[in-house]
């Protein structure tokens, strides 16, 4: 049987599931498109609920088990990236607490405080999980780590981290419970040099937004950190000040 409904109940839910963020939260399922996406899924044991195929254009190999098949007009209604494969999971949300992450003796952390873009939240996923980094965590948080665009943008990075959701008084009360060492991007004259600091100990790097930067909350709890620029410009793009900052981390301890 092929759905070809727009109106079938199932289509319907996963069209709230991509557009309601507080229908999501409520369901504790979300949304996994793409075929490298939902392999990643799969392979880091999210349980999957059921998946949507449309057999036109999916052309990897189609899961045994709670399988929908539908058709290509509704596969588009369900497809939320410019470019598709065939493929639609939809899986159950993994909820942890920060207070139950044990981080290692050199572990490396990257804080993120009221991130606001799904796309800049997976941008820095991605970044994290290449470099190595332990785990992000999201601080008064105004997006969710299950936004199909966190996602889309992240190539399913997401499903091979750690990541946490907490408030700054629960984050800073963590990093200092763990003896991190704690440098935030806060711009004045006592910044250093992201370079001269020690990545090869417990170290957490905060970084706010990118129109107002870290809130007065995190003033004088770290050590200010900036990366050293030549140009005329004086910020990078929050997602990129990440990537450079997550890739020195990992040179240290290589060296």
């Amino acid at each position: 049987m092929i759905i070809e409904s727009f109106q079938n109940e199932k289509i319907k839910n996963i069209t709230k599931l991509l557009t309601d963020n507080r229908f999501r939260k409520k369901s504790g399922v979300f949304v996994v498109e793409g075929q490298q996406e939902n392999e990643r899924a799969q392979k880091y044991h999210f349980e999957a609920e059921e998946f949507f195929v449309c057999e036109n254009i999916f052309k990897g190999k189609i899961p045994k088990e709670k399988v929908y098949y539908v058709s290509e007009k509704v596969y588009e209604k369900i497809a939320y990236r410019g470019s598709s494969e065939g493929i639609v999971g939809i899986y159950k949300t993994k909820e942890a607490e920060l207070s139950t992450f044990r981080p290692k003796e050199n572990a490396t952390l990257i804080i993120v405080e009221g991130v606001e873009k799904p796309g800049n939240l997976g941008a820095i996923l991605r970044s994290c999980e290449a470099f190595g980094i332990d785990a992000l965590i999201i601080s008064d948080a105004r997006t969710d780590f299950y936004n199909p665009n966190v996602i889309r943008s992240s190539v399913g990075c997401l499903f091979g981290m750690e990541f946490f959701q907490a408030e700054n008084e629960e984050t800073l009360e963590f990093l200092n419970k763990n003896g991190f060492n704690i440098y935030t991007t806060i711009m004045d004259e006592t910044s250093d040099d992201l370079y001269q600091r020690d990545f090869t100990q417990k170290s957490a790097v905060l970084f706010g937004t990118e129109h107002s930067g870290l809130s007065d909350f995190w003033s004088g709890k770290g050590k200010n950190t900036l990366i050293p620029m030549v140009g005329s410009i004086d910020s990078l793009n929050l997602s990129n000040a990440v990537a450079i900052t997550c890739y020195e981390a990992l040179r240290q301890k290589k060296n």
